[in-house]
């Protein structure tokens, strides 16, 4: 007698790393809230206006011009030349083309970087609260991550250094650091970023920098950056977007500066993933670093105003605490007697109409927070926090 086979099939679904990640939560209110005609849309990080207009006409040109093929895996070399002389001229010091990688936007040079370095069970250190993809993107390669907890002292989320180099011991693969922060506005000082590098260097860790806001800075004219003390050998991979600084969020474009050693591997984990960025975008990526310099600081300038209009309007209110923002364009405040931000958000939503992202969603830390994007006009800006004002 034959034995009866069993016709249960495996479930359908993906493998355990990838079911347990979290999904956005600030999607998750965007999406219900659509359809809302008298929305004011602050929860995600992007600009009002649209990407300038010689950075579209380049990409124009581009098209016109047929540059839609297949480039480089690692960029069209003109756009790697470009970077290196926007990056050499910003820090000061000479970062040639063999240590640049082109990637299809920043996301995709993070998730780059932890393909690159981490493996199963791999242990990251970063600070929090912290963008959720920050976090997610180790995890979907099987790697585990650690939190050092921003403090409030003073009106600014400041970090305990001694606390975040204590947590870099010798088996932690990967440092992970953004500054200037989303979603906090906190920039990590040169003297801390010495103390980082050197230890990183005594016990061979990884330093993985995400860099995206470092020309949306309040006390100069860019962030302080690690490579301004790095050298070409250091273990160091930093990562930068067009999206924030030149308007491009929906471009797809960003690089990686990373040892020259480590561009062989970059060139085919790119080629395994998305094969190059796209080409004509790329194109526009060549005018926006060459001719871009202008529009960068214009730029600035502008949410440095909106930065100071919405830190004193919330400021004002008797519940809510607003440390000021040293870099990026987002406000992240904290309201006394809430302690349910994804309720907050949902609440404020039906009854104002603004968008915010709940504080939730950037770590446990971040509980109790509400995050605005100010790359907003002054006038929208004005009209969304006189609806907040009338229900905070």
């Amino acid at each position: 007698m034959r034995p009866v086979q069993s016709s249960a099939r495996p479930p359908l679904a993906a493998r355990a790393a990838v079911r347990e990640l979290e999904g956005s939560r600030i999607r998750e209110l965007a999406d219900a809230a659509q359809a809302r005609d008298d929305l004011i849309p602050l929860w995600f990080g992007e600009a009002q206006e649209p990407t300038p207009r010689f950075i579209r006409e380049a990409a124009a040109r581009a098209l016109e011009q047929g540059h839609t093929t297949y480039a480089p895996n690692l960029g069209l070399p003109a756009l790697r030349q470009a970077l290196s002389d926007y990056v050499s001229a910003l820090h000061g010091r000479p970062i040639g083309p063999e240590r640049i990688a082109v990637t299809a936007s920043g996301v995709n040079a993070l998730m780059l970087s932890a393909q690159c370095l981490l493996a199963p069970g791999g242990r990251v250190v970063m600070t929090t609260p912290h963008w959720p993809n920050l976090r997610e993107i180790p995890h979907i390669v099987g790697a585990r991550t650690q939190a050092v907890a921003l403090e409030l002292r003073d009106g600014r989320w400041q970090l305990d250094l001694e606390r975040f180099i204590d947590a870099l011991t010798p088996d932690v693969r990967v440092a992970l650091v953004n500054s200037p922060a989303n979603p906090s506005g906190w920039v990590l000082d040169r003297e801390g970023q010495r103390a980082i590098l050197e230890h990183c260097r005594r016990h061979g860790i990884w330093l993985i920098a995400d860099e995206v806001y470092e020309r949306i800075y309040f006390e100069g004219t860019s962030a302080p950056s690690f490579l301004d003390i790095a050298e070409p050998g250091d273990r160091l991979l930093v990562v930068n977007s067009f999206s924030k600084a030149w308007s491009m969020t929906g471009w797809r474009l960003g690089w990686i500066v990373a040892p020259a050693a480590l561009l062989p591997d970059l060139a085919k984990l790119i080629e395994y993933n998305v094969s190059c960025a796209t080409t004509f975008v790329q194109h526009a990526g060549i005018a926006a670093v060459r001719d871009g310099e202008p529009f960068v600081q214009e730029v600035a300038g502008r949410y440095a105003r909106a930065r100071d209009l919405v830190c004193q309007r919330l400021n004002a209110l008797p519940n809510v605490t607003m440390p000021r923002p040293q870099g990026g364009f987002y406000a992240f405040f904290r309201v006394d007697s809430e302690r349910d931000s994804m309720a907050l958000a949902k609440r404020l939503l039906e009854q104002t109409g603004v968008g915010l992202a709940p504080g939730i969603a950037f770590g446990p830390s971040g509980e109790g927070s509400l995050r605005l994007c100010f790359a907003a006009s002054l006038p929208r800006l004005e009209d969304a926090l006189d609806r907040l004002a009338g229900v905070l």
